[in-house]
């Protein structure tokens, strides 16, 4: 039996216990709720299959921690140890460790910027996705002509190229992690685009010479590379549609560019408008095959919604804008006037 004086020193074991339990506890609540060593945002980036102990490591070679040794256990004891997630986290003057790991732990990781600017091709588009470290390599091998099949995509049934994917991605800044993979961005870009055009489908005017939404998309394409003005807009539209009802030759300059491809130089001459490729609106009648960029949301809705002016001809004046034109006769002499100089007229017949 235990007597008196052992029953003391059990009593005084068990204080000093309790003692030495709450003082830990407090200490480790202090610690975890200390600022970390940082002046200025930074990124911790955590590993797949990165532990505790990783972490801790981690903390302490990137001069945010001085002592990571209590990280492990005590995220032991909240049961967290085997919940952390992989990715990027930024860390700003005045988190502290509990605040870094409670997003750690729910995976709220930083999410990156990616610009799909209009009127751009989706080849430059490709490459600067691949320039972009932070996505996955998927688009390493993604060629325009086969993208939409790369992407796992149905092809469009009215389409004439139906796995190009010129055109088929909407302009707009998309939200990425790092590592994800390219796929990804472009699924919810042609998903959007899908989504634009139907809208704006659903308003087109009355005797259209489009048959589908994917001729209003080559339009827009069109009038996406003609003019970056809101008001202009409407304006080539209705060029594009008169000429389309006379079966005139459209007789845009982008789109026999486009069809040169590599061969154009920064100089359009005479000798290329009568380079026989299928983009040539020189030399074909109707609309190019494929759209020749990524029309944003106004050009989509000029493509379907034409001004209704009388007009046949536009020429740029050098400023942006461009001046329309009923006649020939109007025509030539805004061309004498704004493009004395130039080689060949722009949107002339």
């Amino acid at each position: 039996m235990i007597g008196r004086r052992g029953l003391a020193v059990l009593a005084a074991a068990f204080v000093l216990a309790l003692v030495l339990a709450a003082g830990s506890s407090w200490l480790a609540s202090r610690w975890w709720r200390s600022p970390l060593a940082v002046q200025q945002p930074t990124i911790l980036t955590i590993q797949p299959g990165s532990t505790a102990l990783g972490v801790a490591a981690d903390l302490q070679a990137a001069g945010l921690l001085a002592n990571g040794r209590p990280l492990p256990w005590i995220l032991r004891l909240r049961g967290e140890a085997g919940r952390l997630k992989a990715g990027e986290y930024a860390v700003v003057p005045g988190d502290t460790i509990g605040a870094l790991m409670a997003r750690v732990v729910k995976g709220e990781v930083m999410r990156h910027e990616f610009r799909i600017p209009e009127g751009r091709r989706i080849a430059d588009v490709l490459n600067a996705m691949r320039a972009e470290a932070r996505l996955g390599q998927f688009l390493a091998e993604a060629r325009t002509e086969t993208l939409l099949a790369d992407l796992g995509l149905d092809p469009a049934a009215d389409a004439p190229v139906p796995n190009h994917g010129e055109g088929w991605f909407f302009p707009d800044t998309y939200q990425f992690t790092a590592g994800e993979d390219g796929r990804d961005l472009l699924l919810r870009a042609h998903a959007k685009m899908r989504e634009e055009l139907n809208v704006a489908w659903s308003q087109r005017q009355p005797d259209l010479p489009y048959g589908s939404p994917y001729e209003a998309l080559i339009a827009a394409s069109l009038i996406e590379k003609e003019t970056s003005r809101a008001e202009d807009r409407p304006h080539v539209s209705q060029v594009l549609v008169a000429r389309l009802h006379r079966n005139m030759r459209l007789q845009v300059d982008p789109a026999v560019i486009y069809g040169l491809g590599a061969a154009f130089d920064g100089d359009l001459r005479r000798v290329d408008l009568r380079r026989p490729t299928p983009y040539n609106t020189y030399v074909q009648r109707g609309l190019p095959p494929t759209p020749i960029a990524l029309p944003g949301r106004q050009a989509l809705l000029a493509a379907v919604r034409p001004s209704g002016a009388d007009y046949l001809y536009f020429v740029a004046r050098g400023d942006g804008s461009s001046q329309f034109s009923r006649t020939l006769a109007e025509h030539n002499a805004a061309v004498r006037k704004f493009q004395l100089r130039k080689q060949s007229p722009a949107g002339g017949d």
